[in-house]
């Protein structure tokens, strides 16, 4: 995944079950295995396995005291999927109740990972103000 970035938001059917088509163009990126956790905000994050043991190690170099709220969160719902020859991944029904996720989700690339979002929340998340866009943006130093 070297060098790509992810981008892009999918709407996506979660059957009865919590089995949901992964992305063909992220799945590219991705590979076909994943971490799934609580994300912020009210979505699961999406990590590849390495990019997942990559911030578990940075967060371990750090102080515990400073980091332990945030290392018991990540880890404690964290769970690997891969994704089946129809490219579905099943998501952990305490994630899907977490996330609020029932029939319809929204995948998002992140830069670096993706997030899975209920779909109502996805849009009231996306529907910021110019202004609110603007003020991220300059924030961000874009």
């Amino acid at each position: 995944m070297a060098g790509k970035m992810l981008k892009g938001s999918y709407t996506q059917s979660v059957d009865a079950k919590g089995r949901m088509a992964f992305p063909a163009k992220l799945r590219e990126l991705m590979g076909e295995s994943y971490v799934l956790t609580r994300g912020v905000g009210g979505c699961i994050f999406v990590f590849t396995p390495e990019l997942f043991d990559a911030k578990a190690e940075k967060l371990s170099e750090q102080p515990m005291t400073a980091t332990i709220t945030v290392q018991r969160t990540l880890m404690a719902n964290a769970v690997d999927v891969d994704a089946d020859k129809q490219g579905r991944i099943l998501i952990p029904q305490r994630l899907r109740e977490m996330a609020g996720i029932d029939s319809e989700a929204v995948v998002t690339g992140v830069t670096d990972h993706c997030e899975i979002w209920n779909a109502d929340k996805w849009n009231e998340k996306n529907s910021i103000s110019d202004e609110e866009y603007m003020k991220a943006l300059e924030a961000a130093g874009f």
